[in-house]
């Protein structure tokens, strides 16, 4: 019998057919998801990469809250010409922690994976209050009451509980001073940063907004801001591929 006779059998019969793609679907999602049920991680571990301080964190729901993700993505995909504007393309570990991720499919506004380090604060809070007075071209609103607003540091400690529980390694001390260093870390000349340092020795204390009389919501969102990206050391890997 030849393969075209063979092969009719599938045409002229749907049943056979629908057998014959039921059986295919059924191995194809064996070999999708049977690796999951023995590994431990699918995300491989990164060094640098760190859990967000509570002041970055209640940033992030700012952040969240506001629709940021609507017109920006925190996802750099392995082109070349996403690589030459945005940088390095995103790793799985750099969202390990978040909850939801921020990765988008949509861009009006640029992709902020890396936009850390990027901008002063001062350009991020005159962006966020007026943008067209540092990019003229830009069609995104104004958020000035954010530099008005003090920041609810009320709730904190159940944020980081709920993100402890579904895996973020907070440990207890982080959690029980959540509500000290949620301040701490946009006031640096008070006795807690040193505090808040012992507990997050990677992160920054500084006075975002340009108010260090009082945090704000505009000190949140900036210092989320301005940690995104700055995580991994990327010239270490470029150094190992370099070498192999």
């Amino acid at each position: 019998m030849s393969v075209w006779a063979k092969h009719q059998i599938f045409e002229k019969n749907s049943i056979v057919l629908l057998v014959g793609i039921l059986i295919m679907v059924a191995i194809g999602g064996l070999v999708e998801i049977a690796p999951l049920f023995y590994l431990k991680s699918t995300i491989e571990k990164t060094e640098g990469v760190r859990p967000y301080t509570p002041l970055e964190l209640a940033g992030r729901n700012i952040y969240i809250r506001e629709g940021c993700y609507l017109c920006h993505s925190q996802m750099i995909r392995p082109m070349r010409d996403e690589m030459e504007r945005y940088g390095h393309f995103s790793l799985a570990a750099e969202s390990m922690y978040d909850h939801p991720f921020q990765w988008g499919s949509k861009r009006t506004g640029p992709d902020l994976a890396r936009v850390g380090g990027k901008y002063s604060d001062d350009w991020h809070v005159a962006h966020l209050m007026d943008p067209r007075s540092v990019v003229p071209a830009s069609i995104m609103p104004g958020y000035p009451f954010l530099k008005e607003t003090r920041l609810n540091t009320r709730d904190i400690e159940s944020h980081l509980t709920v993100n402890e529980v579904i895996g973020v390694p907070y440990t207890a001390d982080q959690v029980e001073a959540a509500s000290k260093d949620i301040l701490a870390q946009a006031q640096p000349d008070t006795e807690a940063a040193d505090a808040f340092l012992e507990r997050y020795p990677a992160a920054v204390v500084r006075d975002y907004d340009g108010n260090p009389k009082e945090v704000t919501e505009m000190d949140a969102l900036v210092a989320y801001l301005q940690m995104l990206g700055t995580t991994v050391d990327f010239s270490i890997y470029d150094d190992k591929a370099n070498l192999r």
